[in-house]
């Protein structure tokens, strides 16, 4: 199976990318990444990669070293541009996130959007985790004039996450933290027909889903949409997404 990945040039979620990505290629399907203009690897938030305040916050360290693998691949390091992507040509959709100001350029791309749509009316997998449901939210189907994901059950990153760590580092990155002025899971709520249909998931900040533990992880899959909150759900979410698939 082909998997398309879209990503900014700058500022990805290292986790949530670096995971879907080893677990799909584990499995046997090939991922074909995009960036807006193509041609160049992309580059993943930094300050994950070396840790937010003190060394602290930013990714495991088996998702660090997935990351270094993924920046050897030979698909990542010569992406597709948006705009020459056939969304019929791939058997998946996957929707990374990330929070730093780079993902801008991703999450509100219209070029973007106009791919999604269209992949989205192929009725084939789509998946999205944290920022990334906003591309799903900001994407209207053409027939409803209502975002693609309106009639659909969804999680996101929870307001209590995205405020919890503004919080928290504030004091020295600013808003490294609010990606928009308003929080994503407003955001992806108001685009839904029913609020209700957003999903928050248990209460967790520190603990984070493994290869082996699920136990503090949380997805939500309404059809063939399966939907994540953050980083500590990505391996969950990557073999869910992958038996979507499947």
């Amino acid at each position: 199976m082909r998997v398309l990945l879209p990503l900014p040039d700058r500022d990805f979620d290292v986790t949530e990318v670096a995971v879907p990505w080893r677990l799909l290629r584990d499995a046997g399907h090939d991922v074909v990444f995009a960036t807006e203009h193509g041609g160049l690897p992309p580059q993943a938030d930094p300050l994950l990669l070396s840790g937010v305040i003190f060394g602290q916050l930013g990714a495991e360290p088996e998702p660090k070293e997935f990351y270094r693998e993924l920046t050897g691949d030979v698909a990542f390091r010569n992406p597709l541009a948006w705009e020459a992507v056939s969304p019929e040509a791939y058997d998946g959709l996957l929707l990374p996130g990330g929070h730093a100001p780079g993902m801008r350029q991703y999450l509100g791309s219209p070029v973007l959007q106009t791919k999604v749509s269209r992949f989205w009316a192929t009725g084939r997998p789509v998946g999205a985790i944290c920022h990334g449901v906003l591309v799903l939210a900001r994407t209207i189907d053409p027939e409803t004039g209502r975002s693609v994901i309106a009639g659909r059950r969804t999680t996101c990153l929870p307001k209590y996450m995205e405020r919890s760590a503004y919080y928290l580092t504030a004091w020295r990155h600013g808003r490294y933290y609010r990606t928009y002025p308003q929080y994503v899971q407003d955001e992806v709520t108001a685009a839904l027909d029913d609020p209700e249909q957003f999903e928050r998931g248990p209460i967790e900040l520190r603990r984070r889903g493994t290869a082996t533990d699920d136990t503090p992880a949380f997805v939500v899959q309404d059809g063939r949409y399966l939907s994540g909150r953050w980083p500590g759900d990505a391996y969950l979410f990557a073999r869910r997404f992958s038996a979507l698939l499947e």
